[in-house]
C-alpha cells in the first residue's frame, strides 16, 4: 500500500476519535469505580487517552455478559455459514478502515507506520477472513462401531474464552485469538496489554457493526495484576489463551489450578537461534538476519536474537551484518522511511539498555549500537561479538533490537548451542545443503524452523513453541483445538 508522508498522518491524527472505555455487552462503558490510566505515545510522550482502568467487578460483568450470550445460543447456535458471513464482513471493515487502524497502532506502540499499514492491519483482516472461510469446511467423525451402534465425534465450543494479548502486535495477535474462538461459536472477553488498548477497542466497534451480537465480544482494559488476574481466577471462564512473558504464563497456570482448572494456552518467551552455515547465500542470510532481530524494534517473541555463525565465515558475516544494522533508518514512526521506531515505553527501554550494559560488563564486544538518551524510548540496532553461551545476552530474552553473534565449528556444535536454552519458540537455518537442512531442522527443539528464510509464518501453519516458550498454538486449523471440545455421542440401535 502507498505510504503517505508524516504531514498526512498528523492531519489524520487530528481527526481521530479515540475509544478509551471498556466494551461490555455491546456498549462502551467506564470502569465501575471511574478509574483511568494514561495511554501514552511512546515515540513522543504525548497523552493519547485516559483509558478505563477496569476492576475485578468489571471483569465479572464482562464474563457474565459473555456467558449470557453463549448460553442464549444467539451466536453459538448460528449455522457455520452465518458466523462466516459476520467475520468476513468484519475482515472487510478492517480493510475499509486500515489507515485509521494503522495510525492507531503506530501511535500507540511506536512501530513504523509502514509496518502497521503493510503488515499488521492486512494480517489481522486476513486472519478473520481465513477462519471464516475454514469453518464450513470442517466435518465431524463417525467411529468404526459394530452394526448395532453409531458413535459420532463432534466439536463444540468451550464456552467463555478469555484472551490476554501483548503490546507488540496488539491487533494481529488479538485476531489470532479472536478469529478461531469466535468462528467456533464461543463468546470472548479480551484483555489488551495496558499499554496498547486502542486498536482492539476500535475493533470491538467494527465487530458490532459487522453484526456480532452483543456480549459475544467484550474488551476489558486495565492493569494485568488486576484485570488479567481476575480473568485467570474467574470461575466462569472456560479457557484462557495468552501471549506474553514466560513468567506471566506460569502465573496464569497457577490461577487455573487455584480456580476452576480452566484450560490455559500459553505462548510465551523466546531466545531464538539463527544457524548460518558456510555454504549459505551470505548476502541473503545477512539481510534476513537483520530483519529477524531488528523488525518491530526487536519486540518479537520469536526474534532470532542468537546468531550462530560458522567460524569460517564469521568475520565476513559480522562485517556485513554490522554494516546492515548501521544503515537502518531509526526515528519517527510516522516517517515513511523509518525502519526502527520507538520501544513501547520508558521502562522497557531502560530494561533493554540494562541488558546492553550487562553484556559489556560480562565481556561481550559492542560492535555497533548506542546506549542512547535515557529520556528516549529509542534504542538503535545493537550487535555484540565475542559472546559466550554463558553470558546473559546469549540466554535472556531482551525483547529489543539487540543481536548476539556466536561462532561454531561443526554442525554438532551448532545444534547444541541452538538447543542450549530454556526456550524453544523458533529457529532459522541457512544452508544450500538439503540433507543438512533436513537433518538440523529435525534436531532443533523449536516450534517453527525456517530454512533459508526468517520467521516463516502463514495462516495455514501453527505458531507456538517447545519448552518454556509454552505449548499454545496460534494459526492454522490446529488453533481450533484450543477453543473447541470433543463430544462423543453413542447411539444404541434397536
Amino acid at each position: 500500500m502507498t505510504i503517505q508522508d508524516k504531514a498526512y498522518w498528523l492531519k489524520k491524527q487530528a481527526s481521530l476519535s479515540l475509544k478509551s472505555q471498556a466494551f461490555i455487552n455491546g456498549e462502551f462503558c467506564d470502569a465501575s469505580d471511574g478509574g483511568t490510566y494514561d495511554t501514552i505515545n511512546p515515540a513522543t510522550g504525548e497523552l493519547l487517552a485516559a483509558t478505563a482502568a477496569c476492576t475485578a467487578q468489571d471483569v465479572d460483568r464482562a464474563v457474565r455478559a459473555a456467558r449470557a450470550s453463549f448460553d442464549s445460543g444467539i451466536w453459538a447456535d448460528q449455522a457455520p455459514g452465518e458466523r462466516k458471513a459476520v467475520l468476513k464482513k468484519l475482515a472487510a471493515l478492517i480493510m475499509e478502515n486500515h489507515q485509521e487502524l494503522a495510525l492507531l497502532e503506530s501511535l500507540n506502540v511506536g512501530k513504523p507506520i509502514q509496518d502497521a499499514i503493510n503488515i499488521d492491519i492486512p494480517g489481522a483482516a486476513g486472519c478473520f477472513e481465513w477462519y471464516a472461510e475454514a469453518i464450513d469446511k470442517l466435518y465431524g467423525e463417525v467411529a468404526p462401531t459394530d452394526r448395532n451402534n453409531i458413535a459420532t465425534i463432534t466439536r463444540e465450543p468451550v464456552g467463555v474464552v478469555a484472551a490476554v494479548v501483548p503490546w507488540n502486535f496488539p491487533l494481529d495477535i488479538a485476531a489470532w485469538k479472536l478469529a478461531p474462538a469466535l468462528i467456533s461459536g464461543n463468546s470472548v472477553v479480551l484483555k489488551p496489554a495496558e499499554q496498547s488498548p486502542l486498536t482492539v477497542l476500535r475493533l470491538a466497534e467494527l465487530a458490532k457493526q459487522a453484526g456480532l451480537p452483543d456480549g459475544v465480544f467484550n474488551v476489558v482494559t486495565g492493569h494485568g495484576h488486576i484485570v488479567g488476574k481476575a480473568l485467570g481466577m474467574h470461575m466462569d471462564v472456560d479457557c484462557l489463551a495468552f501471549t506474553g512473558s514466560t513468567r506471566v504464563g506460569k502465573m496464569f497456570m497457577g490461577y487455573s489450578a487455584e480456580s476452576n482448572m480452566k484450560q490455559i494456552w500459553p505462548e510465551t518467551g523466546g531466545k531464538s537461534p539463527n544457524l548460518i552455515f558456510a555454504d549459505c547465500d551470505l548476502d541473503d542470510a545477512v539481510e534476513h538476519a537483520a530483519m529477524g532481530i531488528f523488525f518491530n524494534q526487536g519486540e518479537v517473541c520469536s526474534a532470532n536474537s542468537r546468531i550462530l555463525v560458522d567460524n569460517s565465515i564469521k568475520q565476513a558475516f559480522t562485517e556485513k551484518f554490522v554494516a546492515k544494522a548501521q544503515s537502518m533508518k531509526v526515528g519517527d514512526p510516522l516517517e515513511a522511511d523509518t525502519q526502527v521506531g520507538a520501544l513501547i515505553d520508558m521502562n522497557h527501554a531502560e530494561n533493554v539498555r540494562s541488558c546492553i550494559t550487562k553484556a559489556q560488563s560480562e565481556g561481550a564486544t559492542l560492535l555497533t549500537g548506542k546506549i542512547g538518551d535515557h529520556s528516549s524510548t529509542v534504542v538503535t540496532p545493537t550487535v555484540f561479538g565475542d559472546v559466550t553461551p554463558q553470558m546473559a545476552i546469549a540466554r535472556d530474552e531482551v525483547f529489543g533490537p539487540v543481536a548476539a553473534i556466536l561462532g561454531f565449528d561443526t554442525e554438532e556444535e551448532a545444534v547444541a548451542l541452538a538447543n542450549d536454552s530454556i526456550y524453544g519458540l523458533a529457529a532459522s537455518v541457512w544452508t544450500a545443503n538439503l540433507s543438512r537442512a533436513h537433518r538440523v531442522s529435525k534436531r532443533l527443539k523449536a516450534g517453527t524452523v525456517s530454512v533459508n528464510t526468517m520467521d516463516a509464518l502463514d495462516f495455514s501453519t501453527p505458531f507456538g513453541g517447545f519448552k518454556q516458550s509454552g505449548f499454545g498454538r496460534d494459526l492454522s486449523l490446529h488453533a481450533l483445538d484450543k477453543f473447541t471440545q470433543l463430544k462423543t455421542t453413542w447411539i444404541k440401535l434397536s
